[in-house]
């Protein structure tokens, strides 16, 4: 619902632009104080339209927001509409008053067309074409292997995103799993030590050769609200990179599969892998360690799974083929190789 935007909405404004603000609509789109995010659309009298973006947190910057200037030129290079954004009257992006907060402040045009997310569907609304549109983009930027920032995506691995992050996401889930793990009875104690041990170790050798694995820039969110679509249900492009980064590709793939059961993800990700690889020439090292970046990422990352077979005083035989299934995963051969040379597809 739109509504007159008050005077402290009007000075913000007014530093982005000498249109007349009609009126304004505010998503909240961050996750409590330490990630705040207000996106005010503003209506202007030529129906053009301004999303101004109020952030506090830990991972946008004035660095980030330059860089991500630069990855929106390349999606569009690539023939995606993404909204550009746009510094200040006076150049650069300022810092502003907001609710009683100090808010790095940036503006995106408007973009004319409608988010996924909100298409009419009782049904899952990406299709299959947007499915593979999606991936066909993003390969083609990650073949660029652009290196324009160091900046770390939202999945980087191995270190943190930002300074507010003791460590990256991967590895705290994994505590959070051990965690919740230890809280079973000491039967499954035996099994929870050998899966921990089986991850742990792993990670520390994927540590040692992930440096060898190649990376791209990219926008690292492919969420159904953060897709476009056009009049006809067509993919039309992105919005939102806010979270894009530096990433090794491989990660960013498995990291944008995900399903609740396990076969399902391995074929999701062997599916996004063959379209990938039609646009994106994948090298040795990332088909020799796929299967460690599998092994890192995926099995131990469900602790809620556990939380909720504890908090229901679940059956021995519920817990038992849970953790089957996580070391199943663990320790069997899963094929990613013939799914990244160019060829098969599911």
């Amino acid at each position: 619902m739109n509504t007159a935007p008050g005077k402290e909405l009007r000075d913000i404004f007014s530093l982005f632009s000498d249109k007349e603000p009609m009126g304004c609509r505010i998503i909240d789109s961050g996750h409590g104080e330490r990630d705040f995010r207000h996106n005010v659309i503003f209506d202007t009298a030529d129906g053009q339209g301004l999303v101004i973006k109020l952030t506090r947190n830990g991972f946008t910057t004035r660095e980030r927001l330059f860089a991500m200037q630069r990855l929106v030129h390349e999606y569009r290079d690539a023939g995606a509409y993404c909204p550009r954004i746009f510094e200040c009257k006076a150049g650069g992006f300022p810092y502003v008053e907001y609710e009683g907060r100090k808010c790095l402040a940036f503006a995106e045009e408007f973009a004319p067309y409608s988010i996924l997310q909100d298409r009419d569907s009782e049904t899952d609304p990406e299709t299959e074409n947007i499915w593979r549109a999606k991936w066909e983009l993003t390969a083609k930027i990650a073949n660029r292997h652009s290196d324009y920032t160091t900046l770390p995506s939202c999945y980087v691995l191995f270190e943190p995103m930002c300074d507010d992050d003791e460590t990256d996401e991967v590895l705290e889930q994994a505590h959070e799993w051990k965690a919740q793990a230890d809280r079973l009875p000491d039967k499954f104690k035996q099994q929870v030590e050998r899966i921990w041990w089986l991850w742990w170790d792993n990670r520390k050798a994927l540590g040692a050769v992930y440096s060898k694995l190649p990376t791209c820039i990219l926008q690292a969110d492919l969420n159904s609200t953060n897709i476009l679509i056009d009049d006809e249900g067509k993919f039309a492009g992105l919005i939102d990179f806010n979270l894009g980064g530096r990433e090794v590709f491989i990660n960013y793939i498995m990291r944008e599969c995900f399903r609740g059961d396990f076969d399902e993800e391995i074929r999701l990700i062997q599916k996004a892998l063959a379209v990938c690889s039609k646009y994106y020439t994948f090298s040795k090292e990332e088909k020799e360690y796929a299967l460690m970046v599998y092994r890192c990422l995926k099995p131990i990352r469900r602790s809620w799974e556990l939380e909720q077979l504890i908090n229901k005083h679940a059956d021995d035989d519920d817990f038992v083929r849970c953790l089957d299934r996580i070391e199943n995963a663990l320790t069997k051969d899963i094929d990613f190789t013939s799914y990244m040379n160019g060829g098969k597809d599911l």
